[in-house]
């Protein structure tokens, strides 16, 4: 299966890159039963998984009933005391990350995260806009006095999407972790390199809570093998470009030099 979205045709750098988008897109699907790969992962690590801060369950009632507005009310046999962020968590393939403004700051109050990206939700509730950004090479500098502005502009009839992407050896959602992936970069060979690494896409929305006040953040994380491109000779062309010229601090923070080898490997013989 090709990837859904291609956001490495966009940009070969950090871009914001928030663009309005129709309310009805507002959640895109494509799982039959989110809540049959996310149960398993709360009862056997609940940190990993969910967090949340005193006072946000209001944030959270109105997080699901946004979600219910959008896929109508839950089936009759879902849990009916389950915090009400995680209960909308259960409906959707995307996690929620609720933003809400404490102290004059806006700060990550809770989140459901089953498809993480080398972080779990007890490591980042509480933290702030540039606490998460953090490990971004050049975010303080460059984005976070404007993406500031964009949660503090946010109106309750807009949705904001972005699109982000990495290149890992994992085709799991849930990787808490880098260590036991990246360790396990050594095994690949190089002509394995097509069918072991993953584009790992992740399609974000952002927008406003209205009654509560609040900002609703979602991601959602679509897999496909590095191979899925080759037979596309466009899309392979414009990936190839994009690995080739991604800037130093891209690279850098990805880690795109622990795949080189592998992915030039895969370029020459697709």
């Amino acid at each position: 299966m090709s990837p859904r979205h291609r956001p490495w045709e966009a940009a070969a750098d950090f871009q914001i890159g928030l663009k309005p988008i129709a309310l009805d897109h507002w959640l895109e699907g494509g799982e039959a039963d989110p809540a049959a790969r996310k149960d398993p992962l709360m009862a056997a690590s609940p940190g990993l998984v969910w967090s949340e801060t005193e006072a946000s369950r209001p944030g959270q009632a109105e997080v699901l009933a946004l979600v219910e507005a959008a896929l109508g009310p839950a089936p009759d046999r879902a849990p009916t005391d389950l915090p009400p962020l995680w209960a909308a968590a259960r409906r959707v393939p995307d996690d929620l990350c609720l933003m809400e403004k404490r102290d004059g700051q806006w700060r990550l109050t809770a989140l459901s995260l089953c498809a993480g990206s080398f972080f779990t939700a007890e490591e980042v509730i509480g933290r702030s806009l540039g606490e998460l950004h953090g490990p971004v090479t050049g975010f303080a500098d460059r984005f976070q006095v404007r993406v500031q502005r964009i949660f503090e502009g946010l109106r309750p009839d807009l949705v904001l999407e972005r699109r982000n992407w990495t290149l890992l050896n994992s085709d799991a959602l849930h990787t808490p972790t880098s260590d036991p992936i990246r360790a396990r970069i050594g095994e690949i060979a190089p002509v394995q390199a097509g069918r072991d690494l993953h584009l790992r896409v992740e399609r974000q929305t952002l927008r406003r809570l209205p009654r509560t006040g609040g900002a609703l953040f979602t991601i959602r994380v679509w897999l496909a093998p590095l191979a899925s491109l080759a037979d596309q000779p466009e899309r392979l062309a414009a990936f190839a470009d994009a690995w080739r010229t991604a800037t130093p601090a891209l690279r850098a923070y990805k880690r795109f030099d622990l795949y080189d080898d592998l992915v030039e490997s895969f370029l020459r013989n697709p």
